[in-house]
């Protein structure tokens, strides 16, 4: 059975929105190797829209492996209001988060990653199809955007394993659901 990894960049206080206006100085090259490893590692991209818009507007531009392996990876896109995903080897789901999930978990396969933690995280915590979050803690307080966690049921995490990359960017990563 496949996983469903989160990979979620956040600051030291707790801020994911709009990353890439504070990442930068943090994502050297080892940073680089192992988002690279995380991506070859899986085969397909879960994304809600503001994900997908992001990404689709920066990924092309590149000729990175990782910029290559973002081209070519299949891309399902969870949102009502995307009228269209152009980029390469995308798919829109409307409706059934769940059930399209747990279905494709249930698929031959790499693992499912998914980039942030907004509306669609939300929901694969909530239905338990989360299998593991990495946390990429970095080191400055941005102050403000949005947050991390937004009200949600109380659940218990399991540290597994840690990665402490230059820059003092640290990699916390938990399994849901294990005391």
């Amino acid at each position: 059975m496949r996983k469903v990894i989160e990979s979620t960049l956040v600051s030291l206080d707790g801020v994911i929105g709009d990353p890439l206006t504070w990442i930068n100085g943090y994502f050297g090259k080892q940073a680089q190797e192992v988002a690279l490893a995380q991506l070859l590692a899986s085969d397909a991209l879960l994304m809600g829209r503001h994900t997908y818009e992001m990404f689709a507007a920066t990924s092309d531009a590149g000729t990175s492996a990782y910029s290559e392996r973002m081209k070519s990876i299949r891309k399902y896109v969870f949102s009502s209001t995307l009228e269209r995903a152009d980029w390469n080897n995308s798919v829109i789901i409307r409706d059934n988060v769940a059930d399209t999930v747990t279905r494709l978990k249930q698929e031959e396969g790499q693992d499912l990653v998914f980039y942030g933690h907004g509306p669609l995280g939300q929901t694969l915590l909530e239905h338990h199809l989360l299998d593991e979050l990495r946390l990429w803690i970095h080191p400055l307080l941005v102050g403000s955007g949005t947050l991390l966690f937004r009200q949600s049921e109380k659940t218990t995490l399991k540290l597994v394993a840690t990665k402490t990359l230059e820059q003092g960017v640290v990699v916390l990563i938990y399994q849901p659901g294990a005391a």
